[in-house]
């Protein structure tokens, strides 16, 4: 059974440019080398096994340091154990996907030499490339008392927010970078208290990027409460995107994020409409933060985004950073509860989708790109050794360079070992302080006792910032970071073997889709996708904010 499509060399194109020669040494395995030299089976569900009739195994294959799975039954486990004249027993569909995913190789083939070698650069390219991610975090001012929130906030007063001078040293350094494409991500607080910050920064390093033909992507995160028109031509000239939070319906969105006159759902809806109106319709991305009231209305969730327009949900849990410890208590659960919560949202996610109306969990399209795709995204979160410091830097307001966002949440609660240097230091002197050096051994999944004997342990290693956090009663295999990893690489490991032995085409798109952060395209039936992969995301539905009883009437038919 072929579970994953190849996306780096489909096996049918590989199958016929291997010709006659090569079939021939296949069936006399004279030439073929068995890369795999370990194997270990990932959790599928028992359930899926006796309703298939077949025992599954899913193998990882090292090649230095490549990867890749298969899904293998048993009698072709044996087959490639004893390797020799047996190979000939299997399929020639079988051999040409083994091949295109180097399990098996021609020994005196210099283009899958090369193949691999190519396919190893593009999947390790994001990490590698220096510093993508530049977080600068102007303010920490904001006009929410957000119950959750991992900072101290300060509506006003000196020491929340950067000088002139220090943005300017933060737009500099992100300029030493040596990456090709830079993404630079204004956080707060609320960074659009400060937009004079935020519009100098912005135009400094624009000016720059454009005079050295460097691309160049911004971002702002904020509750949109602020945004005026202003702003919006400022955002459309520069091509500036938005991202904010949206935690569900307006009564749990404004508990959990109370501000004065208790409207923040309503005022973020208007600064999205706004931003609709004036920057472009793709304007605006939202995520949602899961919180204890959030865990008995995952449908109303999903429904709500759909209500308001959005292609994307980004389902987190509370991260237990800094102040929102203080929290937990009242707002925390435990992952079980979560992962109750999630499953339910992704339910109806596909329901959606399956009525034509594409929507795509981000959670779970970092976790197909992993596994799906040859081109890591580069997800700072999931990486065999952290991207903290190696793919993200954050500048904040009181002054210093951290590894990662989280480091600098531990800063508000005193904790100010995981400073990197000062704003305006050299990138160079940054990236070689020997913290980032402790950081990346902490995290190395392959060498860390308790990740070594795990599956997943090519994808993700230990959180070094969470265990110190926790202090002394950390463990990896109790963390959140590793409870949800090898949750949700089992959940979609599970759900691409039930598509395949249900031949679910429609599931199998678009899993595919999501691991290339894309939708798949839909064809006259708004129920059925059509089985091809899109070279570009399908135009944007219309971002109109749907009147609650159009969407009551589209659910009460999936309940039915």
């Amino acid at each position: 059974m072929v579970i994953y499509r190849n996306l780096f060399l489909p096996a049918w194109r590989l199958l016929k440019g291997l010709g006659p020669s090569f079939r021939q040494s296949v069936r006399g395995a004279a030439s073929i080398s068995i890369h795999y030299r370990n194997e270990r089976r990932l959790p599928l569900h028992d359930s899926l096994v006796q309703q298939t009739g077949r025992r599954l195994w899913l193998y990882k294959n090292w090649q230095g340091d490549e990867f890749d799975v298969a899904y293998l039954t048993d009698s072709e486990v044996q087959v490639l154990r004893a390797g020799g004249t047996g190979l000939a027993s299997l399929s020639t569909k079988r051999i040409a996907e083994l091949c295109s995913k180097h399990f098996l190789t021609e020994s005196s083939s210099v283009g899958m030499s090369r193949l691999y070698r190519a396919r190893m650069s593009a999947r390790h390219e994001t990490l590698e490339s220096g510093i993508s991610l530049h977080i600068i975090v102007p303010t920490l001012q904001c006009q929410h008392t957000c119950r959750y929130c991992q900072v101290s906030r300060a509506v006003s007063g000196d020491g929340f927010s950067m000088t002139r001078e220090q943005i300017e040293l933060a737009a500099d350094s992100v300029l030493q970078s040596l990456a090709p494409v830079l993404t630079v991500e204004f956080q707060g607080g609320d960074p659009l208290l400060r937009f004079d910050l935020v519009k100098l920064a912005i135009e400094r390093i624009s000016t720059r990027c454009a005079l050295e033909g460097r691309t160049v992507k911004f971002v702002v995160a904020s509750t949109l409460h602020q945004l005026d028109e202003e702003m919006c031509a400022f955002f459309q000239t520069h091509s500036v995107s938005l991202s904010t939070s949206i935690d569900g319906p307006a009564q749990l969105h404004n508990r959990n994020r109370p501000t004065p006159n208790r409207d923040a759902y309503e005022q973020t809806v208007r600064g999205i409409e706004l931003a609709r109106e004036k920057i472009f319709p793709d304007s605006v991305a939202a995520l949602m933060t899961v919180t204890k009231e959030s865990l008995s209305c995952p449908e109303e969730v999903v429904d709500e985004y759909i209500r308001l327009g959005f292609d994307e949900i980004f389902i987190r849990p509370m991260a237990l950073y800094g102040f929102a410890m203080k929290n937990s208590r009242t707002l925390g659960f435990s992952f079980e509860a979560f992962n109750d919560f999630y499953l339910r949202c992704l339910q109806r996610i596909e329901w959606w989708n399956r009525q034509g109306r594409p929507i795509r969990e981000a959670a779970a399209s970092v976790w197909m790109n992993k596994l799906l795709s040859p081109f890591d995204s580069g997800y700072v979160d999931l990486q065999r050794v952290t991207g903290a410091g190696r793919s993200v830097l954050v500048y904040n307001y009181d002054g210093w360079v951290y590894p990662s966002d989280e480091s600098r949440m531990l800063a508000e609660t005193g904790d100010e070992s995981l400073r990197l240097g000062r704003i305006g230091e050299p990138l160079r002197d940054l990236l070689s302080h020997p913290l980032n050096q402790h950081l990346h051994a902490k995290s190395n999944g392959s060498i860390h006792p308790e990740c070594a004997d795990c599956a997943f342990n090519y994808f993700c290693g230990p959180d070094p910032v969470e265990e110190q956090a926790t202090g002394s009663s950390y463990s990896v295999a109790s963390s959140w970071h590793c409870q949800r990893s090898k949750a949700m690489f089992s959940l979609v490991l599970n759900r691409l073997d039930q598509a395949t032995s249900q031949a679910d085409e429609e599931f199998l798109e678009l899993a595919h889709a999501w691991a290339g952060r894309t939708h798949p395209k839909y064809s006259s039936d708004p129920v059925r996708a059509t089985p091809a992969f899109p070279t570009r995301p399908p135009s944007p539905p219309s971002r109109r904010v749907i009147p609650l009883v159009e969407v009551s009437k589209v659910a009460q038919k999936g309940l039915a």
